[in-house]
């Protein structure tokens, strides 16, 4: 693995991503802390993306029964293109 700091990377990104394209691991960090990694983006795996889940934010937000009432006349016509 190879970890460069972001102002090498600047200077040398030509080589780190023909570096990544033959398939070495290469991480970019900030001061001594790993930021972000560079792969192929042809070697980027469906696993590797985070799966979906329903229901990740329920419970975060909350509206009252105002939110089905009508907008008043002047904003409705603002929503339609009337009257800027």
């Amino acid at each position: 693995m190879t970890t460069v700091t972001v102002h090498h990377a600047k200077t040398h990104l030509s080589k780190l991503i023909a570096a990544a394209e033959r398939g070495e691991e290469v991480v970019i960090a900030r001061g001594d802390k790993p930021a972000v990694r560079i792969v192929p983006f042809e070697l980027l795996k469906p696993s590797e993306t985070p799966k979906r889940q329903f229901g990740l934010l329920k419970g975060q937000g909350a509206f009252d029964e105002s939110f089905f009432d009508p907008l008043p006349e002047e904003e409705l016509r603002l929503w339609e293109g009337h009257g800027d």
